[in-house]
């Protein structure tokens, strides 16, 4: 099994890199499948848009809802993240070399999201790399059984688990 995770602690920043990652990944020719997010700073600065595109080249989604000024819930819009889910799962039967997760956030915790997704991908021994934030570590911890390895949040870092986890495999096949 192939499974790693990158944190971060600033905003943003494990999305900056997993779509740095993916970029260049792309770039050398790589299969992937799975979303990396951006967000977009709205005019209050207290909150963003969140979309997210589906890899490899597939449609950006936006995932975030606005719920108003003084709203305090979670802004995240279920049914667009079950929709971003659906492509990905479809995009499983091209074989990717790597699946990317933006984030292991709440659903995940929850058993909803994209953790069917990781599940399934591992189960077709698809190599798997994963954010997770602070909040929702331990549950990750509690999805994976500890067999996660953890990345340094770098992009050569990433690069060798990449070319590593893919060398393994092809000694394997």
């Amino acid at each position: 099994m192939y499974l790693a995770y990158v944190t971060t602690t600033d905003r943003g920043a494990t999305d900056r890199l997993l779509s740095a990652t993916a970029e260049q990944l792309l770039k050398s020719g790589a299969r992937l499948s799975g979303v990396v997010q951006t967000n977009t700073e709205c005019a209050d600065n207290t909150k963003c848009d969140m979309d997210v595109r589906v890899l490899p080249e597939g449609e950006t989604i936006r995932i975030s809802q606005s719920l108003g000024t003084q709203s305090r819930g979670c802004r995240l819009d279920p049914a667009a993240l079950e929709q971003a889910v659906g492509y990905v799962t479809a995009s499983l039967e091209d074989a990717p070399q790597l699946l990317i997760v933006n984030k292991f956030g709440k659903h995940e915790a929850d058993g909803r999201g994209f953790r069917p997704v990781i599940a399934e991908a591992l189960a077709q021994d698809i190599p798997v790399l994963v954010g997770v934030n602070g909040l929702n570590k331990e549950k990750f911890q509690d999805f994976t059984g500890g067999a996660a390895e953890e990345i340094a949040p770098d992009l050569d870092a990433i690069i060798d688990w990449f070319n590593r986890v893919s060398a393994q495999r092809a000694d394997a096949a």
